[in-house]
């Protein structure tokens, strides 16, 4: 009987243990951002700039307790970072349709 109360107290205390707030998700898509070249277009810089922010705040509401809105902030900087990562890569593309075009009238204006 005693060592049923001790397993129930275990399971019990490792039920009310604190979970880690996991971050590697959010981290691994800021870090696909920069790859992308975040750095160099300003709105996904912002962007990039904003998921960080976020992903701070969500540590810090975390280590308060405040776990529903640790989640909720840190949704939102995987969001921004997510957004980093599509303007950075739209930039690219452009670039290379327009150098693309740029090709193409030169092709034409020699005919």
């Amino acid at each position: 009987m005693q060592r049923l109360i001790l397993l129930l107290c275990a399971i019990a205390a490792a039920g009310c243990a604190k979970k880690e707030l996991t971050t590697e998700s959010t981290t691994s898509t800021q870090r696909a951002a920069e790859a992308a070249g975040a750095a160099d277009v300003p709105q996904a810089a912002l962007a990039l700039q904003l998921s960080q922010e976020h992903l701070e705040h969500a540590k810090e509401l975390y280590d308060d307790g405040k776990e529903d809105e640790a989640k909720s902030m840190l949704m939102r900087a995987e969001s921004d970072a997510e957004l980093a990562v599509v303007l950075a890569k739209a930039e690219d593309e452009k670039s290379l349709a327009n150098t693309a075009m740029e090709n193409v009238r030169k092709v034409q204006s020699e005919h």
